[in-house]
């Protein structure tokens, strides 16, 4: 069976390039080229979100900032990054594709010290992530690789959109009631998120 068309859509989507120098796998299952680049580089992206959100709860830990629930709840969200990871590379190799291992980007949160701000940089990784997932979706759907779409939606992009929804909720609140940088309700806050995400069915 020949291999679609690897024209691609005009997205942000992490794409591995050092696959075109790869030998393909023989066992690949219909897995197209395009598509197996871009699960390599959002693979990628999923753990630089796990290094981001790590490097976040090391800073809450800080003794000049000692918030030890805040931490917590960054590195409890870290390693469920980290299993999205894992687990989109285990999808890449059961479809006979390959994983390139690359540089972890520097995390780029250090000047974060507060909750709100936190929350906040939270709040857009998780909407990055959502939207290259949303991306890699349609581009195994364009690619003729419908099992690929499916499984992005069903176990990647499913169960991140009510917590992206939750915490975008919850960010308002925070500044409705006037919570600045400075982590005035931090505590309160970081409480009442976790308590939320654990009713919701999604933490």
């Amino acid at each position: 069976m020949a291999e679609p068309s690897t024209k691609r859509l005009k997205t942000n989507l992490p794409v591995c390039k050092t696959h075109r120098a790869c030998v393909g796998s023989k066992v690949k299952q219909n897995l197209p080229t395009a598509v197996e680049e871009s699960l390599c580089g959002v693979s990628t992206l999923l753990l630089e979100v796990a290094y981001r959100l790590e490097a976040l709860s090391q800073i809450f830990e800080q003794d000049d900032i000692a918030l030890p629930r805040v931490a917590a709840f960054f590195h409890q969200e870290s390693g469920k990054e980290q299993e999205q990871a894992e687990a989109m590379m285990d999808y890449l190799c059961e479809r006979g594709g390959q994983y390139c291992n690359k540089d972890i980007q520097k995390p780029g949160c250090e000047q974060v010290c507060a909750v709100l701000p936190a929350l906040e940089f939270l709040l857009v990784q998780w909407k990055d992530e959502m939207s290259v997932l949303v991306d890699l979706s349609l581009l195994a759907r364009q690619n003729s690789d419908p099992h690929s779409a499916s499984v992005v939606k069903s176990r990647f992009l499913g169960p991140l959109v009510p917590r992206v929804k939750l915490l975008g909720d919850l960010l308002t609140n925070a500044r409705r009631l006037g919570c600045g940088p400075q982590g005035t309700l931090g505590e309160y806050l970081i409480d009442r998120l976790q308590a939320e995400l654990t009713s919701a069915g999604v933490a």
